[in-house]
This record gives structure tokens, C-alpha cells and sequence, in this order.
């Protein structure tokens, strides 16, 4: 008759005692009481997806086809180590998608909530947020009859149809987490590469400032050698004005000393011993020069 009494709960703990087994504990969350998810707007645009969940997408198929034995857990661990690993330049595609799909899906809510369906939905939700007011507790009525005060002065919020505290959103804020530590190793990679950059610039500034004053001493020794030369030139169309060249006769000028010096020269070289006494001249010109 007694365990006819018992109750079945009791005999099940009974029975797990008896065979060594521990029961398990209960979570928190009622028997019999399911969570419910939130009302879904059919008729909301679409919500982006972030770079992560992009190439997670473009990938998992690929990879399920390569290591099909794989479970899904490990297909996702491997693709976020492969993510991890991805070159910049690579993910940065999936970024700018990614940045795209939210400024299309920005637009598209900004629209949508001016439209007819918005308006009923946002009743819809209100409608049941006060059913379930009646029913919770007094801190679930103040936190819903705020969020219908909010609703009601028409603040702009934006819906998301990825419900929260679900699997589905924790792997979204785990990838966006992810996103945002690749994110500040790129900027840091990027941020040493400006500073080697701006040291590589600041040698080369310096080099450019030597070059810039070799240069100025070149052209500076260039005007000294070129009036030299002039003065050259003066000095020897005057010392050799009363010296005609056998033959044509001519006589330097400054235009033709140049050439005047190259004659005298070849005549000079042609028969030394013909031009002996215009050699005897042209060494008392020379040493009237140096002196």
C-alpha cells in the first residue's frame, strides 16, 4: 500500500539511487513552461548579415562536401579558425558586403516604418505586450508599459529578426566580437606599417635636403668655374690679339678664341719645325700669362 502512495517522481529518484545514478538538476526554467519567441515581422526587410556570417555561408557547404564525416559543431570551429586566419585583403570583401547589406537594410526599415504594415504590427506587439502585462508581475509591467511609451512617441528602433538570448543570436554577437578584434589587429597592423612608413618618409626628406644643398654647391662652384673661364677667355683673345695664324692671318676675338686656339694649335702640331718662331711667340704669351 505504500507504494501505491508514493508519488511517480518519488519512485523515479528511488530507482535512480538504487541503480547508482545521480538525477540531474533542473535549470531554473519551469516545467512545462516554454520561452517563448518574440512575434516575427514577416513583412520587415530582410536583416543584414554580418562579413563572419557571409563567409561562414559561403564556406560551410564547401567544407561539408570536403570532410562530409566532420560534425557541424567542428565544420564551425574550423571555419572560424579559417576566418581568423583569412589575409585582409580577402575579408575586407566580406566587410564591404556586409557594410553594404546594413546601409540597404538601414533604408529599407527607414521606409518600412513609414508604411501601413508597420503601424499594424507595432499594434500587434502592443496588443500582446499589454496581455502579458495582466498576467507578470509588477516590474514586467512598469519595463512593458515603458517600452509602449517609447513605442508610442514614435522612437525609431530598429528590428531585428534574429531573436535574443537564442543560439542563433549568441553565434551572431560571438562573430561580431571577432569581427571587432580582427578588426583592431588590422588597424594596429596598419597603424606600425604608418609609423615605418612616416620614419621611411622622414629619411627620405633628409636625403632630399642633402641632395638640395650638394646641388646648390655644384651649381655655386659651377658659376666660379664658368666666370673663370670667361676670365680664361678675355685674357687669352687679349694676349693673343697681335698674333695673327700664318696662313689666313686671323686674329682671336671673343666669339672665335675657342676655335682661334684649336687652329693655332693644329698649325703648331702640322710642322714644328716650320713654325718654330710662332712656338718661341706663343711661349712668351704663355709665360706673359702666368706671371
Amino acid at each position: 500500500m505504500e507504494e501505491q502512495t508514493t508519488s511517480p517522481g518519488a519512485n523515479t529518484d528511488n530507482s535512480s539511487q538504487r541503480n547508482g545514478e545521480e538525477k540531474p538538476r533542473r535549470s531554473s526554467w519551469s516545467k512545462g513552461r516554454k520561452r517563448k519567441k518574440p512575434v516575427k515581422d514577416s513583412n520587415a526587410p530582410k536583416a543584414p548579415l554580418t562579413g563572419y556570417v557571409r563567409f561562414m555561408n559561403d564556406r560551410r557547404e564547401q567544407l561539408r562536401a570536403e570532410r562530409p564525416d566532420v560534425p557541424f559543431p567542428e565544420i564551425t570551429r574550423m571555419l572560424g579558425n579559417e576566418w581568423s586566419k583569412l589575409p585582409p585583403d580577402e575579408k575586407q570583401r566580406y566587410l564591404e558586403e556586409a557594410e553594404r547589406d546594413k546601409e540597404r537594410y538601414m533604408r529599407e526599415l527607414e521606409e518600412y516604418q513609414k508604411t501601413e504594415a508597420y503601424k499594424r504590427f507595432t499594434r500587434k506587439v502592443q496588443e500582446k505586450q499589454k496581455g502579458k502585462g495582466h498576467c507578470g508581475d509588477s516590474s514586467r509591467s512598469a519595463g512593458s508599459k515603458s517600452l509602449h511609451e517609447k513605442d508610442s512617441e514614435g522612437k525609431e528602433r530598429s528590428v531585428f529578426d534574429i531573436p535574443i538570448f537564442t543560439e542563433e543570436f549568441l553565434n551572431h554577437s560571438k562573430a561580431r566580437e571577432a569581427e571587432m578584434r580582427q578588426l583592431r589587429k588590422t588597424n594596429m597592423e596598419y597603424e606600425e606599417r604608418n609609423a615605418a612608413l612616416q620614419k621611411h618618409v622622414e629619411s627620405m626628406r633628409g636625403a632630399v635636403e642633402r641632395l638640395e644643398g650638394d646641388v646648390m654647391q655644384e651649381r655655386s662652384r659651377n658659376g666660379l668655374l664658368q666666370q673663370h673661364l670667361e676670365n680664361l677667355r678675355q685674357a687669352l683673345t687679349s694676349s693673343f690679339l697681335n698674333l695673327p695664324l700664318p696662313g689666313s692671318g686671323e686674329t682671336p676675338t671673343l666669339d672665335t678664341i675657342d676655335s682661334y686656339m684649336k687652329k693655332l694649335h693644329g698649325i703648331i702640331l702640322a710642322d714644328p719645325q716650320q713654325h718654330e718662331g710662332l712656338i718661341g711667340a706663343v711661349r712668351e704669351v704663355v709665360n706673359h700669362l702666368e706671371r
